[in-house]
């Protein structure tokens, strides 16, 4: 699986997996240690595949890293959060503004240009998004929201450093030190409030280690093969796998709103996913990253 569009579907079937287990976890367990249970393991397990592939700690270029890892954090704990307090679908949403950001941040730091074709695609994406958040009767504008608003920021921060960061190291040192910034913050945040996990609230914990390490590396290399914009595109699919586990996990029944916005969204990944491999995305640099 080479494109990138297809790898950031699949990641983002697999993060909605993971939000359904910090949604079902998150009624006991505090984010800043869901957040610490999530990125000790992913730093443990990565750091061994780097082991085993002989993949090497680069010496140059350190500083960008902390950057990206310390932008993964705060994402984290921001959306990790905002996913505790208000309805999975929403708080999936609210990420998934950051397309908004990614724009911005990519066309000023990465100087990445879309397609025209492309460009015709994103009315369908933001019709979706509007059908889906449903503003007119939005009831989540709070700090809750803003938080959620936040945890956007963040990720468009986080994808861009990805997207300037894999022209240099690998991916999955990449990840390490995503996941190795996101257990050092989460430490101090956790340590007056920790709580004792149940058997299988500690089951939660480590399912949402394995799982979300395995959709960073998939989305880790979307990047790599992919315009930012199109990845953050395609990810939008997420908020639809995310309203079908609130359905069948907290009764989060979405109307015909939510439906006809998910069809469309579907439809746009469909049509992103083709012309990614007819049409030039990216300049001559990102192309040779």
């Amino acid at each position: 699986m080479k494109n990138g569009v297809y790898l950031a579907i699949l990641s983002s079937l697999i993060f909605s997996v993971m939000n359904a287990l910090v949604k079902a976890v998150s009624m006991n367990i505090p984010a800043a240690e869901i957040m610490f249970f999530r990125s000790i393991i992913g730093t443990f397990i990565i750091y061994l595949i780097m082991k085993h592939s002989r993949v090497r700690f680069s010496k140059k270029g350190v500083p960008m890293l902390f950057v990206r890892g310390l932008l993964g954090a705060l994402y984290l704990l921001a959306y990790f959060y905002t996913i505790s307090k208000i309805p999975l679908v929403d708080a999936s949403i609210l990420a998934h503004l950051s397309i908004v950001f990614v724009i911005i941040l990519s066309s000023v730091f990465l100087k990445e240009k879309i397609s025209k074709k492309t460009l015709y695609i994103f009315p369908i994406v933001i019709l979706g998004a509007i059908l889906l958040i449903k503003p007119f009767s939005f009831s989540s504008y709070s700090i809750y929201a803003l938080v959620g608003v936040l945890s956007a920021l963040f990720a468009a921060g986080a994808a861009t450093s990805i997207r300037y960061l894999s022209k240099r190291h690998h991916s999955y040192e990449i990840v390490f030190y995503f996941l190795a910034m996101g257990t050092i913050i989460s430490i101090p945040l956790m340590w007056n409030n920790f709580v004792m996990p149940t058997t299988l609230e500690f089951l939660y914990l480590a399912c949402i280690g394995v799982v979300s390490l395995l959709g960073q590396i998939f989305l880790t290399k979307a990047f790599t093969h992919e315009n930012i914009v199109i990845v953050e595109v395609s990810r939008y699919i997420g908020i639809v796998f995310n309203a079908l586990w609130g359905f069948l996990f907290w009764a989060e029944v979405p109307d015909g709103y939510t439906l006809v916005g998910g069809v469309l969204i579907i439809m746009a990944c469909v049509l992103l996913s083709r012309k990614t491999k007819k049409v030039s995305i990216v300049n001559t640099k990102s192309v040779n990253a």
